[in-house]
C-alpha cells in the first residue's frame, strides 16, 4: 500500500487528501494513514532529497526547500517543476491518452500538455477512434534529456 500512495502523491504532483487517496488506491482510510506515516519517516531521512508535506490537510511529495537553488541549474529553465512531472509521466508510458494523463496527473495537466506541446518536448496526435488525443515524446525530448527509447523501454514504457 505504501508504495501505491507513494505513486499517487509522485504522479499527482499537487496535494491530494486522504480521501481522494483512499478513492485511488481503493484502500480504506486507516490504511491511508498508516502508509503516509511509513512515508513520512522513510522522507525524513537527511539524505533524502525528497519529503512529504501536509498542505490544508492534504498531502504531497516535494524536493526539499534547501536544494532547489541546487537544482535550478539542472532543469530546463524553459520547464517548471509540474511540466517535467508531467513529460516524465509520458516518458514512462512512451505513449498515453491525453484522458489517461489528466486521471493521473489532474486537470493541471492540460496547462502542462499546452506547455510541451508548444515547447515541442512532445507530439499530440488526435485518437482514430475517440475523443482523446494520443501524447507521445519527441525528437526534441530525446535530444534534451539524452534518454534513449532503449532506455524507457526498460523503465517500463508500454509500447501501445
Amino acid at each position: 500500500m505504501v508504495t501505491r500512495v507513494e505513486a499517487v502523491l509522485y504522479l499527482k504532483g499537487r496535494p491530494i487528501s486522504k480521501k481522494n487517496l483512499s478513492e485511488i488506491t481503493n484502500a480504506d482510510i486507516n490504511s491511508i494513514d498508516k502508509a503516509l506515516r511509513e512515508l513520512k519517516e522513510k522522507y525524513s531521512n537527511t539524505k533524502s532529497a525528497i519529503e512529504l508535506n501536509e498542505i490544508n490537510s492534504c498531502y504531497c511529495l516535494e524536493l526539499k526547500s534547501i536544494l532547489n537553488e541546487f537544482v535550478e541549474d539542472l532543469l530546463p529553465s524553459e520547464l517548471r517543476t509540474s511540466e517535467l512531472r508531467t513529460l516524465a509521466t509520458i516518458a514512462i508510458k512512451k505513449k498515453i491518452l491525453q484522458s489517461d494523463l489528466i486521471v493521473l496527473r489532474g486537470s493541471g495537466a492540460y496547462d502542462h500538455i499546452k506547455e510541451l506541446t508548444n515547447k515541442k518536448f512532445i507530439i499530440k496526435r488526435k485518437q482514430k477512434d475517440g475523443r482523446s488525443y494520443w501524447l507521445s515524446l519527441s525528437e526534441k525530448f530525446f535530444q534534451t534529456f539524452a534518454v534513449s527509447n532503449e532506455y524507457l523501454s526498460q523503465i517500463g514504457g508500454n509500447k501501445k
